[in-house]
């Protein structure tokens, strides 16, 4: 697997994208729930840092996936605190 995917010309990061396919495929019913997006969340963290491709690769993955709204909220928030850091 690239290190980078490329949708419609833009640039993400490949992890990210693999993961949220990964935990939306399969059971259940497709959505984004709290466990996922605390996976998420840790993977975004993981190079203690966030680049403006980790940036890209978050907003893609809040508009073109299908979160619950408490993964949504908490996510949203998680992230905010997160990014006030680096």
């Amino acid at each position: 697997m690239s290190y980078y995917k490329t949708i419609d010309g833009n640039k993400y990061d490949g992890e990210l994208i693999e993961l949220a396919d990964s935990l939306t495929s399969g059971g259940g019913d497709g959505r984004i729930s709290m466990a996922d997006a605390e996976k998420i969340f840790e993977a975004v963290k993981d190079g203690n840092s966030y680049t403006d491709i980790e940036k890209d690769t978050v907003a893609y993955l809040r508009d073109n996936y299908k979160w619950t709204d408490a993964a949504d909220e908490w996510f949203r928030s998680e992230i905010r605190k997160w990014a006030a850091t680096k």
